[in-house]
Parts: structure tokens; C-alpha cells; sequence
């Protein structure tokens, strides 16, 4: 049919379609994605009338990369199945993982407790209660050497959801690399080492903005140089989505951190054909299905765009938009719980449609408790029977010339530049993050969508529609006893009164030392400590005395 006889169908078809909407209306008078992006009742050739394929679309594996990042994505290897663990003691997060990768899993992700993301030893007063509560406890080498006994570091790679003091574990995992034999140089996996997500939607943060961005490139310079293989961050839309913020902003938000990230690495002289290259990313797998594959596939082709015209990166492997996925813990009920295995199944097809790296899908329980070990393999599971049974694997980008993905791909990437640009205006993601803007931004769509569930407008099922009367139920759930922080104290008395103290003392003075000084990279004195056994308090004490600690511009 050519164009002119395509154009007259449509038309008549048009006609057709308004006498039936005469009759039977449809079922709500604005259609949106869950992001509020319109959509159209249909979507035809004419949708993307001004697109060019090459430009825009292309082939998988090459420039934009808006297909992929892969020629043969699947069909060569499945993504990294990477389950997110970590609670109570190293030595029950390490049982935990080690049954992970007996049930299949292919990489490790490491989640620690509250205490240790901010930079606190157990027994500090800061740290009572929360011991163990939301992830593992790490105070020292010691407990990283329990946290991966048994567990190969040269076969299995590792991601640990670490930021401020991203550092200091980091250095713990070379260390243990060590201690197996495992030089740094075949070490593989990913630290989240994102600062900038933690000031606007997380809250983990401990130091100002300029050293934190100081130790951020001092680990790019340093794995750069010592550990290739390592992911030096992952940049992370992830929190930023579940603040609360739309796809757009979470593209949008998500990139121009990348982009204050690469112009930190520039400036201290990193190249960007070279450090492009162990940039990673990390975003949400939220419910709306096809808002979600497109939303991956225009971060992609922005952030391609972005390291070849905005830092001139020729290296094709620095253009890449790499990423893990995580399904929406924002999306999971504790009423109905069970719901949340269907919703994880569909999250979880959207990234592998969207063309994930790595994937962790939650458990049915995360909103009642720490997931147990029966519902960790359902979610493992899901991810496996969309690799093995469901057959979206076996052909490259199988949403690829679908007239709505593809215009929603586009209309993303317009609404997540329009953001960058005006964070470009304010002076770049630190200023923006100073003036509140992004904060600002998340808040506000975090309210709309919430009074869009509490009116009706969005329906949650099993919440808002659907309820039922649900009896008390004898669900065995995942606790943590209040004896591990007591245990976990003993231990590190035990450490402190073992050590050689003097070398700790001289080791601790040495950061407090360099950190005076910007031009010195703190990776080599920070891992001199930990190889003596210096805790992570200790450490991140003295670099709070030296740096100070970073109060929140609350915005209202």
C-alpha cells in the first residue's frame, strides 16, 4: 500500500472509529503513562514521520545504541542475574549468598546496614538499633574476610551499594582479593560510589559535595590504573524513582549526575575515552510496561549523545550506556503481598526488553520484612523463566519498530534534555542540587501520584480496588534479633584489643595528612589502613573531622 492509499484508509478507518465512540465511549477520557506522558489511542508510520532510522535507532551495538549495546544481546549471554543481599552478620549474609549461587544466581550484590552507609562502626552511639536492620553490618576487613569466605573473587562479581564511604569498602574487597590470591587487577563487578542521588533522594550522605566528589575521582584514577575490570560507579536513577520521581526525571536527573561525574574526571585530567568506559548505571523497573522499555532505550541514545558531543569520547565502549535494573520496591503492597510476584514478572520483562546488564528482582515479602529465603527464590526464579521459558531472548530488541515505543522513546528523551538544560542554566547538578531543584522536582510528582492513588485515578490492586478482607496472618517473616548488635560490638572490642594499634594510629594520620591536600589521591593510604585492621568509623572519623559533614537544604 503506498502512501496516498495508506493515508485514505486511515482516514475512513477514522471515521469507522468515531461512530463507535458515538456508541460505546471509552472507559476514561485521557489516556497517560504512569509518568503522565499522553498517549494516543493508535500509533501508526505516521507517528515518528520525522525520524531518521541511522540517526536515531540504528543497529544494536553501535552508535546511539539505542538498540542495545550488543549486536547479539541475548542470544549470546543472559544478563547478570545479581539478587541484592546483605543482613544481620557477615556470617549470615555469607550463608545467604552462597545459597544464591547454588539456586543460579550470576553475580552478587551486597546491601549494608544503615550504620555502615553513613560511615559508623557498630558500637558508635549513632548506630544503636540499627545494626543489621536493612543490610550487613561491615565495621573491618575482618568482617568483609567472613562477608566472602568460600566465595571466589576471581569467579564471581560483585556490586555493593555503597556511597559515601564507598572508599574504604572498596578497599576492604581489594583486600580480600588479596588474602584469596586475587590480585586487583582480576577483580570484576561495581560500587555505587553516587553521592550526588544520595543529597537529592537518598539521604546517605556524610561529607560536603566537593570532597565527596574528590573521593568519587579519586577512585576513577585509581581503578583506572590498579583495577580495570571494576565499575568504578553506577549511577543511579534507581532512589531518585523511588523518591517518588517520574521515568523523565529519572532519565533526566540520572544523566546530568553522569554528566557532573565525567566533568569531575575531566578536570582532574581522566580522559574521557578511558574513564567512559567504567561508567555504569542503575535504574528502577517500574509498572508501566512499555513507558519503562522505552525509557531505557532513550537513556541510552541521550547518554551516547551526551559522551560524543559533549566530552568528544570516540571510544565506542565510552559512549555506552550501561546499566543494572532493580524492580520498584516503591510499588510493592503488604496488603495482598502475592500481587507483587506479577508485578516483579512484568518489571522484571520490561528491563530484559529494554536491554538490562544486570538484574535484581525484589521479593513478594520486602514490604512486610527483610525477604526470607523462600521468597529470594521465587525472584530469582522469575528472572530464570524469563530467560529460559519465555523466548523475548532469542531475538535482538524485540520492541524495535513498534510505533509507541518508539515515539515514547523520543518524547522521553525530549522531556529528560529539557531538564538537563535547565540544570546546564543553574550552573550543573551541584548547583541545581544546592538551589533544591531536583529535590523540589521528585517531591512534587511524588505528590501527584499520591493523590492519584488516594482519589482513585491510579489503581493499586489490592489497595485502592480489589481489597480483601485479609485474616491475621501466620506468614513467616524475616527478623533480626536484637542480640546481633550486641555480638557484633564484641567482635570489634575483640578487633581493636588484637591489632597492632600503633600502625592503625600511623595509618589514620597519614589520611589525616593527605586529605589536606587535593592533589593527593587518598585509594593507596585508605587501603594501607584497612590492611591493618582500622574500622571504617575510624577512617571516615577523621576524614569527617577534615572534610566536616554535610547538612541537608531542606525544600519545601
Amino acid at each position: 500500500m503506498g502512501d496516498t492509499e495508506y493515508k485514505a484508509a486511515k482516514a475512513t478507518y477514522e471515521k469507522s472509529v468515531s461512530k463507535t465512540l458515538q456508541k460505546n465511549a471509552e472507559r476514561r477520557a485521557k489516556f497517560t503513562t504512569g509518568g503522565g506522558i499522553p498517549l494516543e489511542r493508535l500509533y501508526d508510520p505516521d507517528s515518528g514521520a520525522e525520524r531518521d532510522y541511522a540517526r536515531d535507532i540504528g543497529f544494536p551495538g553501535e552508535y546511539p545504541f539505542t538498540r542495545g549495546v550488543q549486536p547479539t544481546m541475548f542470544r549470546g549471554r543472559f544478563w547478570t542475574m545479581r539478587q541484592y543481599a546483605g543482613f544481620a552478620t557477615a556470617e549470615e549474609s555469607n550463608e545467604r549468598y552462597r545459597y544464591l549461587l547454588e539456586r543460579g544466581t550470576t553475580g552478587l550484590s551486597v546491601a549494608f546496614d544503615l550504620p555502615t552507609q553513613i560511615g559508623y562502626d557498630t558500637d558508635h552511639h549513632m548506630a544503636a538499633g540499627e545494626c543489621g536492620k536493612v543490610g550487613v553490618a561491615i565495621d573491618s576487613l575482618a568482617d568483609m574476610e567472613v562477608l566472602f569466605d568460600r566465595i571466589p573473587l576471581d569467579k564471581v562479581s560483585t556490586s555493593m551499594t555503597i556511597n559515601a564511604p564507598a572508599a574504604v569498602l572498596l578497599a576492604m574487597y581489594i583486600c580480600v582479593g588479596e588474602k584469596q590470591g586475587v590480585s586487583a587487577g582480576n577483580l570484576s563487578g561495581t560500587i555505587q560510589n553516587d553521592i550526588l542521588k544520595e543529597y537529592m533522594a537518598r539521604g546517605t550522605y556524610i561529607f560536603p559535595p566537593q570532597p565527596s566528589m574528590r573521593l568519587i575521582t579519586d577512585i576513577f584514577d585509581f581503578c583506572g590504573r590498579e583495577v580495570p575490570k571494576w565499575n568504578t560507579i553506577s549511577i543511579s536513577g534507581y532512589h531518585i524513582r523511588e523518591a517518588g520521581s517520574t521515568a523523565v526525571q529519572e532519565v533526566a536527573f540520572t544523566l546530568a549526575d553522569g554528566i557532573a561525574y565525567a566533568e569531575a574526571a575531566r578536570k582532574k585530567g581522566l580522559k574521557p575515552d578511558e574513564f567512559g568506559e567504567r561508567l555504569s548505571f542503575f535504574f528502577n523497573a517500574h509498572n508501566d510496561f512499555l513507558e519503562e522499555v522505552a525509557k531505557y532505550r532513550a537513556a541510552r541514545r541521550l547518554w551516547a549523545r551526551i559522551m560524543k558531543e559533549r566530552f568528544g569520547a570516540t571510544n565506542p565502549k565510552a559512549q555506552m550506556l550501561r546499566f543494572h535494573t532493580q524492580t520498584a520496591g516503591c510499588t510493592l503492597t503488604a496488603q495482598q503481598p502475592e500481587n507483587n510476584i506479577i508485578r516483579v514478572t512484568l518489571q522484571a520483562l520490561a528491563a530484559v526488553m529494554g536491554g538490562t546488564q544486570s538484574l535484581h528482582t525484589n521479593s513478594m515479602d520486602e514490604a512486610l520484612a527483610l525477604p526470607t529465603e523462600r521468597s529470594v527464590e521465587i525472584a530469582l526464579r522469575t528472572q530464570q523463566i524469563v530467560a529460559y521459558e519465555s523466548g523475548v531472548t532469542n531475538t535482538v530488541d524485540p520492541f524495535a519498530g513498534s510505533y509507541v515505543v518508539e515515539k515514547l522513546t523520543d518524547e522521553i528523551e525530549a522531556g529528560a534534555m529539557e531538564y538537563i538544560e535547565k540544570i546546564d542554566g543553574m550552573g550543573g547538578m551541584l548547583a541545581a542540587i544546592e538551589k533544591g531543584f531536583p529535590q523540589k522536582q521528585i517531591q512534587d510528582a511524588a505528590y501527584e501520584y499520591q493523590k492519584s492513588v488516594e482519589s482513585g485515578d491510579t489503581t493499586v490492586v489490592g489497595v485502592n480496588r480489589f481489597q480483601t478482607k485479609e485474616a491475621a496472618s501466620n506468614r513467616k517473616l524475616l527478623r533480626v534479633d536484637a542480640s546481633v548488635e550486641q555480638r557484633q560490638i564484641e567482635k570489634l572490642k575483640k578487633l581493636r584489643e588484637g591489632r597492632d594499634n600503633v600502625a592503625v594510629k600511623e595509618r589514620l594520620e597519614s589520611i589525616r595528612k593527605e586529605a589536606r591536600d587535593e592533589n593527593t589521591n587518598l585509594m593507596p593510604l585508605i587501603l594501607d589502613a584497612v590492611r591493618v585492621y582500622a574500622t571504617e568509623g575510624e577512617i571516615c572519623g577523621v576524614l569527617r573531622e577534615e572534610f566536616g559533614e554535610y547538612v541537608e537544604n531542606i525544600v519545601l
